[in-house]
């Protein structure tokens, strides 16, 4: 979620505005040289195989069904809960021209079934997409990553995508026409859950101009808290560091807004050990080349009701605070999983690519509290008090990361410990356990 980028470890470092034809040749017949992006396999509908990427790649690629076993969704996608009857909002730059085929092609080759529905809304209008541009395709990239795995863990979900014909950069640019996507979302009642896979620091914001977008974000959190909606964001890929408006980086640890918003549920990143089957082995937080989990202290919002119960050495970083994140999930592009992308202009470069970064894990929340809410009879809304009194109740509800820390690029960072920590949260998710702690709760 660096510059306000696609909070995603996706050509991150890339630097060019655009790129000519040769130059996207180069760049994709070298993809593993590309932070966070693997082009695994092309000209085929069929992805590869989790182990044939371990064999021949060094890296797990795992697929939809093994990452249902890790977290423990398959239990409730067997009983029938798979996010029938819920719609997931998902908030993106440009959007990608292929995302209706692309997301065919994986359900096809992973055996999913189609989402009921999925829509493609512009009410900001759009602009034609070009492949040679830098951000039509990190946000194409970003699009087909949202949609296609907020649909792998609620198969039974509709998806509402709302593209911006704004790129989104750091600071204030792009960020309006978010706030008008979701003002409009809650408008028309579009979907009980909206997914936003971008930020930016909440420093690059500290102005007039960017405290009111900050504010008015607030309030439309805070709505749509009361229509029982809920939000959740990515908490950043680049550990306690992040970037200026003018490119350099802060000198101390800041964090990410939108996922600083105590209205909204934030998703930190680990790395995620699972064997071919899915069976959950260990995870640590997500800390190499590739990225590392956006964590840390709030500087603009106070602690929330819902972590005053956090422990006292909590408390005494927390300083009055909010803290993120508050959950986490599998991030790391060396953990990864695949999408299917077609949108490139030369065939040769549609197929299955190896993803990750935080980004990964809101859409895939998304779809999880999707089945949830199916589960529940009713939506569960406003996340974040739920889960801090399911942590509390339960040690079955959250896998712990206690393992690793999140500083990055020279920044201090914070290790993970036992229960709440500001590199994973609560740690990622045991569905099959919240959903008593989340049933049991009003």
């Amino acid at each position: 979620m660096k510059a306000l980028l696609p909070a995603c470890a996706i050509v991150a470092c890339l630097s060019s505005a655009a790129y000519s034809q040769s130059e996207l040749d180069s760049i994709l017949s070298q993809v593993t040289k590309v932070k966070g992006l693997k082009l695994v396999s092309s000209s085929t509908p069929q992805p590869p195989t989790d182990t044939a990427c371990r064999a021949q790649l060094g890296y797990p690629c795992y697929s939809p069904q093994e990452m249902q076993n890790a977290y423990s969704v398959t239990p409730l996608l067997q009983a029938g809960y798979n996010g029938a009857g819920q719609t997931i909002v998902i908030i993106d730059s440009f959007g990608s021209p292929t995302i209706e085929n692309d997301l065919k092609v994986f359900d096809a080759g992973y055996g999913l079934p189609d989402p009921p529905s999925f829509t493609v809304i512009s009410p900001l209008g759009t602009v034609p997409f070009n492949p040679l541009s830098k951000a039509h395709v990190d946000w194409a990239l970003e699009t087909t990553l949202d949609v296609e795995w907020a649909h792998a863990m609620a198969p039974g979900a509709a998806i509402v995508l709302l593209t911006s014909p704004v790129n989104e950069t750091q600071g204030i640019q792009g960020l309006p026409e978010f706030l008008s996507l979701e003002q409009y979302a809650l408008d028309h009642h579009l979907g009980q859950i909206i997914s936003q896979s971008w930020g930016t620091a909440e420093n690059t914001l500290f102005t007039p101009a960017g405290l009111q977008v900050m504010n008015s974000f607030q309030t439309l959190y805070e709505k749509a808290a009361q229509q029982d909606v809920t939000v959740l964001a990515s908490s950043g890929d680049t550990g306690t560091s992040n970037i200026e408006t003018n490119g350099q980086p802060y000198s101390s640890p800041t964090v990410d807004f939108p996922a600083s918003s105590p209205f909204v549920t934030a998703v930190g990143g680990t790395s995620l050990s699972a064997d071919t089957s899915g069976t959950y082995q260990s995870e640590i937080v997500w800390n190499n080349s590739t990225g590392a989990s956006g964590g840390g202290v709030s500087q603009q919002f106070g602690e929330p009701s819902f972590q005053n119960s956090l422990p006292a050495s909590v408390q005494a970083t927390l300083a009055g605070h909010r803290g993120i994140p508050d959950v986490a999930y599998n991030a790391d592009p060396n953990t990864a999983v695949l999408v299917y992308a077609s949108f490139y202009l030369d065939p040769k470069y549609h197929g299955y690519y190896a993803i990750g970064g935080t980004s990964e894990g809101a859409p895939q929340w998304a779809g999880m509290i999707a089945d949830l809410n199916q589960l529940n009879g009713h939506p569960l809304g406003f996340l974040n008090p739920l889960l801090y009194t399911a942590a509390a109740n339960s040690t079955q509800a959250f896998h712990d990361v206690t393992t690793g820390n999140n500083g990055f690029n020279g920044i201090q960072g914070y290790s993970a410990a036992a229960g709440w920590d500001f590199a994973t949260g609560w740690g990622t998710p045991i569905v099959s356990g919240l959903v008593a702690q989340l049933s049991a709760q009003p």
